[in-house]
């Protein structure tokens, strides 16, 4: 099943188009790893922004947040940006 759901979880992330392209944000390779914690609910999802200064990604994530957590098999999703030049403030932000 935690496949079956990591997959539901990238589906419903690939509704997200990204603000400037105007592409699914799975399409545009934004979307990295999905872990899953079934019995809790949970979810951890790695978002990779295209641009290290992208002024986008605080919203991406915050989307992905929300999209993930509209599932009824996930609780809670944390995010985590990657490769940005102010990761640890969006994480910090967005996972509050």
């Amino acid at each position: 099943m935690t496949e079956e759901l990591v997959e539901k979880i990238r589906e419903t992330l690939a509704k997200i188009p990204d603000p400037h392209m105007g592409i699914s944000i799975v399409e545009m390779g934004i979307v990295g790893d999905i872990e899953v914690n079934e019995e809790e609910k949970t979810a951890k999802i790695t978002i990779i922004p295209t641009n290290p200064g992208c002024m986008s990604a605080a919203n991406i994530a915050m989307q992905a947040r929300l999209a993930a957590e509209s599932l009824d098999e996930i609780d809670k999703a944390e995010i985590i940006v990657e490769g940005h030049m102010m990761a640890d403030a969006i994480c910090e932000m967005v996972n509050k």
